[in-house]
């Protein structure tokens, strides 16, 4: 197949500087070299016990067939009996669809909502995939410049100030990839509000939401059933590989999902949906919540240890497992310093690049989604490759 054969909607869909990162740390880890992994946002925690038993049950008793394109009743009560418990609210189990990983809700999300040449705002800096989700129905993602003085997030005046005749929504995350930090509940109060009186969609990505770890859970479908929520067993629930996520939406979207979720992906995986329900036992909770206490304790070791290594951390971030950092005073090319941390000193930092222009050469996101040990190690290792550098 020649080049000019394929579809023209590949031209919008950038590489992922993260893999690419990643690919070059393999190559040295196959010439023998011991490398730090703090690029790739995946949790070092597995699925518990119970979920992993859960899985092995269903697939000894045979529950492997096709489910209901919007995935497993047990399932679906076991999601919304979590809202009520966590977040106070009531949300119908028929508002819930079970997807193949929020990847496949955000897709199903941009399908529906999605018109071709539709602009859908979004902050720069945000995870690049977000933004390709909206080319591939052949939207435009209008990332809006957003600092630290902004938290790295959307405001509602950046949304009244950006939105034009072709703006159809906005797509926002909260905690985000890649700077970790939530947009304030009043503020996104505001943001709904500005969306709603022009008639717009408002997503929001909420699969860090588990790992919050400032002030009392808050969910964006407290702020009305016209707010479309993506969630995910990926990142609290530690279960990356298993691709099992959820979208929560308004009654009137649910069959239209239904119908799009039917023709692309049939049903999420059966198994991965048997296992997800062990998620929500008790002891499996207690578990989640042990290792997000330790994330935390994670996150308060290499904030300062970042800042005493010359970079600095505008924003604490309040979730995920991410801190974006300014690395201006290091070098004037994020890029080129990332790769020369891998190569020097065997740690894997990933650059803005991915993120948006508005950060890509002042910022790296670091991902402390890794062993403590790990951690210090590679504290250790920039600390020597920083004081090569200043006395050369």
């Amino acid at each position: 197949m020649q080049l000019n054969e394929l579809a023209s909607r590949l031209q919008n869909i950038a590489p992922f500087h993260v893999m690419e990162l990643a690919k070059k740390a393999a190559v040295l880890e196959q010439q023998g070299r011991h490398i730090i992994h703090m690029g790739i946002g995946e949790p070092d925690f597995t699925a518990p016990p119970a979920v992993v038993e859960a899985a092995t049950r269903a697939m000894a008793d045979g529950k492997m067939q096709y489910t209901s394109a919007t995935g497993l009743p047990q399932l679906r009560q076991a999601i919304s009996d979590h809202y009520r418990s966590v977040y106070g609210l009531d949300i119908a189990p028929s508002r819930i669809v079970v997807t193949a990983g929020a990847s496949a809700a955000l897709l199903l999300a941009c399908a529906a909502l999605v018109e071709k040449g539709a602009q859908v705002l979004m902050p720069d800096p945000s995870y690049p995939c977000n933004r390709h989700f909206v080319a591939a129905f052949e939207g435009q993602a209008r990332l809006i410049a957003s600092g630290p003085e902004h938290r790295f997030q959307l405001s509602a005046q950046m949304v009244r100030e950006h939105w034009s005749a072709a703006t159809r929504g906005v797509l926002l995350a909260s905690p985000s990839n890649p700077t970790g930090t939530s947009i304030l509940p009043e503020e996104l109060r505001a943001i709904v509000a500005e969306v709603r009186e022009r008639r717009g969609f408002t997503i929001v990505d909420e699969i860090y939401q588990g790992l919050s770890y400032e002030g009392a859970p808050f969910s964006a479908l407290s702020l009305g059933e016209d707010v479309v929520v993506i969630n995910s067993f990926s990142k609290y629930f530690n279960m990356t590989g298993w691709r099992l996520g959820w979208l929560v939406l308004p009654p009137a979207l649910v069959p239209q999902i239904e119908k799009l979720a039917q023709n692309l992906f049939i049903c999420a995986s059966s198994i991965a949906q048997h296992a997800g329900v062990a998620c929500f036992a008790p002891e499996s909770i207690a578990i989640y919540e042990e290792r997000k206490a330790e994330f935390k304790r994670r996150r308060d070791y290499i904030v300062p240890a970042l800042e005493s290594l010359g970079f600095t951390v505008p924003v604490v971030p309040d979730g995920a497992f991410y801190v974006y950092a300014d690395c201006s005073a290091l070098s004037d090319d994020a890029d080129q310093l990332t790769v020369d941390m891998l190569n020097e000193a065997g740690v894997v930092l990933v650059p803005g690049l991915d993120f948006g222009p508005f950060t890509a050469r002042r910022y790296i996101r670091l991902s402390y989604a890794t062993s403590m040990e790990n951690l210090q190690e590679a504290v250790a290792r920039l600390k020597v490759f920083f004081d090569k550098r200043k006395a050369a």
